[in-house]
């Protein structure tokens, strides 16, 4: 089987380093690309800190639009996912700064509860209910932290980013990634605690 020269040079002109440097050119068509390949991943994001589908929908939308304005800015030595991920953690904390914290209910719908701190999975339903009592005052505590811890949570413990991404992401070293978890996770256990004091009473 032959090489196919072709074939290998759609896909180098289709990578995302590529579809950039055309939309800098004036492709929108690249652009909007970039949009489809990556909508997803900041939507799951940006549903991950705000834990509402309306809010997470407009930083999408945000965050692409900064994207698109800003791509003179774009430095190729990042990955473009790291770049765009740092536009959606800074609106994210912006709106986490201007809204008010929102109820416990509506908080109900927000996905992925942290592994590291919850119970396996198991057929006793004495069990199951501490596992969901623990997973709701989980969601509970992960929405009243502040931006920028809840942020660090995200993305190594949600998402489970690498910590060298995670510093390009934040821009900090990787030692400074690691210690922000660290405080991060300190900050979440001390309001989990009296959550789960709450609900036994």
């Amino acid at each position: 089987m032959g090489y196919d020269a072709s074939l290998s040079g759609r896909m180098e002109l289709d990578t995302d380093g590529a579809l950039v440097k055309r939309a800098r050119d004036g492709d929108y068509s690249a652009f909007e690309k970039l949009f489809d390949r990556h909508r997803t991943l900041v939507y799951r994001f940006a549903y991950q800190m705000t834990s509402r589908r309306d809010d997470a929908e407009d930083i999408v939308q945000e965050a692409f639009v900064r994207a698109y304005q800003n791509l003179h800015r774009y430095r190729d030595e990042a990955k473009f996912t790291t770049w765009l991920l740092r536009i959606v953690t800074n609106l994210c904390t912006d709106q986490a700064r201007m809204s008010q914290r929102r109820s416990a209910l509506e908080q109900q719908e927000a996905a992925g509860a942290l592994d590291w701190m919850t119970s396996g999975e198991t057929e006793d339903p004495v069990h199951n209910l501490e596992a969901d009592r623990r997973s709701r005052a989980l969601k509970k505590a992960l929405n009243a932290l502040p931006a920028h811890h809840k942020a660090v949570i995200v993305l190594r413990d949600i998402e489970e980013r690498e910590y060298p991404d995670m510093a390009a992401i934040l821009g900090c070293t990787v030692g400074g990634a690691k210690l922000r978890v660290l405080r991060a996770r300190r900050a979440l256990k001390e309001r989990i605690a009296p959550l789960l004091g709450e609900e036994r009473t």
